[in-house]
């Protein structure tokens, strides 16, 4: 009888511990939502958290993954060039771009792929994409356009495309920064060339299923599916217009002009309920009202110049029908309300804390999580800060803050750390461009 008491009461923690288990194998985490669905984690600094474990990678503004006890990140070894960090002109370097690959619990490097790679990019501190883990592969898509699918287990490659030769394109001037999607048997990516904005890969082989659209720019935002009207939806926003394909054939369902200035779609579309909003830079951006019946869509309201959130590194966060987000032109964290795009309040401690930004400071940048369990938004800014925050209409109630890692990067007269985090197993995995740590964040 004892015994079997014992044999349930460890079944039951096993479960208990799969069931709160997190991985978050892809950009946005495993549902696309920046949704964190962990319990028993900080929700105040007053006890600092733990740094596990901290290693060296190159330069990079690609956050990490993290799947079957793993850590996958991308990042750059320069070789020769100089960073200029000139918002409208191109640095040349050369170097190798590296697919990495470290055992989640302690932080030991287990593989690596790296190959030569030039680059001729604005802001040419790495790549920028997040790895997709799917399926036992890791798909990584690099700055100038290498698409690579590895093994995840040992980073074998499994095929790969050089998308610019392939398609007959040039990298965005701030290069490649769509995170390839993985949905099914198919793997899609944001390319660029006539005909082929878009375009679905077997995931397996790598072989051309479809390709779709045509713009003067491919843009920057990630490939996104949602379901409404009883069918699967892929999202494509590039320079020109936010559009809507039938993943399958990719055939357009619908398209809206939604035109930010410099060809800067970066946000995910963020859908809620039957509403989509997207925004960028130039003041652009749209609340979408999806048909219920049709994959169709209409415009409920465009932004003007003081209402909504212009977002562009840090994608928003919609909840309860309101916005939060980093706005781009007074690089403030800003609550708005969906329905009609009205501020409800602005700050800037989220971002940068007491050392408040100067007029004209623009492209602050924060990338927002929510916590679940416990509704809290688990903050990380470009101070390198992680800020543990209460985010409601009525307003920004901080819990904590606590210094994570230093900014190595510059931008706009600021030192920065512009990389996304990702939250798995009670912990938050950050990088620089120097090191990449592991915090412990359960209580």
């Amino acid at each position: 009888m004892k015994f079997h008491r014992i044999l349930a009461l460890t079944i039951l923690s096993l479960t208990v511990t799969h069931t709160f288990a997190d991985e978050w194998p892809r950009w946005l985490g495993s549902n696309n939502d920046a949704n964190w669905n962990e319990a028993n984690v900080i929700e105040t600094t007053e006890a600092p958290p733990k740094i596990t474990w901290r290693v060296p990678v190159g330069l990079g503004y690609s956050g990490p993954a993290v799947a079957y006890g793993k850590v996958y990140v991308m990042d750059y070894v320069k070789t020769s060039g100089e960073l200029a960090n000139n918002p409208s002109g191109r640095d040349k370097l050369e170097g190798q771009e590296r697919v990495r690959c470290f055992d989640f619990e302690t932080g030991k490097e287990l593989w690596t792929h790296s190959y030569d790679r030039p680059y001729f990019l604005s802001y040419a501190s790495g790549p920028r994409t997040t790895t997709t883990v799917a399926d036992g592969k890791v798909y990584a898509l690099g700055a100038e356009g290498n698409l690579l699918c590895l093994d995840a287990e040992n980073g074998d490659l499994v095929w790969e495309k050089d998308l610019v030769k392939e398609y007959q394109t040039e990298a965005p001037i701030w290069g490649f920064s769509s995170h390839p999607l993985v949905s099914g048997n198919t793997l899609y990516c944001v390319v660029g060339g006539e005909g082929s904005i878009a375009v679905a890969f077997d995931k397996d082989t790598g072989a051309e299923k479809w390709k779709a659209l045509s713009a003067v720019e491919q843009g920057y935002s990630p490939p996104t599916m949602i379901n409404h009207a009883g069918v699967d939806q892929l999202l494509i926003w590039h320079a020109q217009a936010l559009n809507s394909l039938n993943p399958e054939t990719g055939e357009v369902y619908w398209s809206l002009p939604v035109k930010p200035a410099y060809g800067m779609a970066i946000m995910s579309p963020r859908k809620s309920g039957k509403y989509l909003y997207a925004s960028g830079h130039g003041r652009n951006g749209a609340l979408i009202e999806l048909d219920d019946n049709t994959p169709s869509a209409k415009i409920v309201w465009k932004a003007k110049p003081k209402e909504a959130v212009f977002a562009a590194n840090g994608t928003p966060y919609l909840h309860d029908g309101y916005i939060y987000g980093p706005d781009i032109d007074t690089s403030l964290l800003i609550c708005a309300r969906l329905s009609d795009g009205e501020r409800i309040w602005t700050d800037a401690r989220p971002i940068f804390g007491d050392d408040l930004p100067q007029r004209g400071s623009r492209h602050g940048t924060a990338f927002l999580t929510r916590n679940s369990t416990n509704g809290l938004f688990y903050i990380f800014n470009e101070k390198g800060e992680l800020v543990i925050a209460d985010l409601t209409p009525e307003g920004y109630d901080e819990r904590g803050r606590m210094k994570l890692l230093e900014p190595t990067n510059e931008a706009f007269g600021r030192d920065v750390v512009w990389t996304a985090p990702a939250f798995a197993n009670q912990s938050i995995i950050v990088r620089n461009d120097k090191e990449l740590i592991r915090c412990d964040l359960s209580k």
